[in-house]
């Protein structure tokens, strides 16, 4: 019987912002590698069908991710991390906006704050991911395009991957 991991979806209206926290069977140093590293980035951050390519990954304070989800059609939705700041294994600090292949931000979709935080859960990982926007409607966009099935499926990924990982 698969254990039963901690996933919360919270959404909270009154601050802009959602909560997101997943646990993973996985000890903290191979979980926050699969969040910063582009080669285990590309196996993961899309939910099924779609997959991801790196074009350029800087993780350090003033560095940036830049990607693409890619559905089996080749259409490409294109995003971009700054990473802000970086406590390595423990936490990082993002800004977060979708763009195009030349790394120009789409304003007309929501950028957000991103607060990730990785903590030790006896054996296993906890990832607590902070989303914040800047309003309510934005918020409300980000929900009504599919971020709570496109997180769960994106994770479930990332559980998969790990499995693999662990051997």
């Amino acid at each position: 019987m698969r254990q039963q991991l901690q996933f919360d979806f919270l959404v909270n209206k009154a601050d802009n912002k959602l909560t997101i926290r997943r646990e993973f069977l996985a000890e903290r140093p191979l979980v926050w590698d699969c969040y910063t590293k582009s080669e285990l980035l590309d196996q993961w951050f899309a939910p099924k069908p779609l997959t991801t390519k790196t074009k350029v990954m800087d993780f350090r304070e003033g560095g940036q991710w830049h990607y693409a989800m890619v559905e089996p059609n080749g259409t490409e939705y294109w995003g971009l991390t700054k990473y802000q700041q970086i406590q390595p294994i423990d936490w990082y600090k993002a800004i977060d906006a979708f763009c195009d292949e030349a790394g120009n931000i789409n304003t007309d979709l929501p950028p957000a704050k991103w607060f990730v935080t990785f903590t030790d859960k006896v054996e296993n990982t906890l990832v607590e991911t902070e989303v914040s926007f800047n309003s309510l409607s934005d918020l409300e966009t980000v929900i009504k395009m599919g971020m709570q099935d496109g997180m769960t499926a994106t994770l479930e990924k990332l559980d998969e991957l790990l499995l693999t990982l662990k051997k």
